[in-house]
């Protein structure tokens, strides 16, 4: 079967079975949403470590030195 021929075919099957899944879940009422609980203290440490680099950024003339 060759795909290119059928696009249109294709196509438009997707866009009914997708407009079908949108009436079939519309009536559906939303999903409850549980908030997260907040932290104790404000002091608290964050758990992603953050790495901070200080050095000095390379010359044109350094990085044309460097070893390719």
């Amino acid at each position: 079967m060759n795909i290119a021929k059928h696009m249109e075919a294709i196509f438009l099957a997707v866009v009914a079975v997708i407009g079908a899944s949108t009436f079939a879940t519309a009536g559906a009422p939303a999903p409850a949403q549980r908030s997260a609980p907040l932290a104790a203290s404000a002091n608290v440490e964050p758990a992603i470590p953050v790495v901070v680099v200080s050095a000095r950024r390379l010359s044109a003339a350094e990085k044309a030195r460097l070893p390719q």
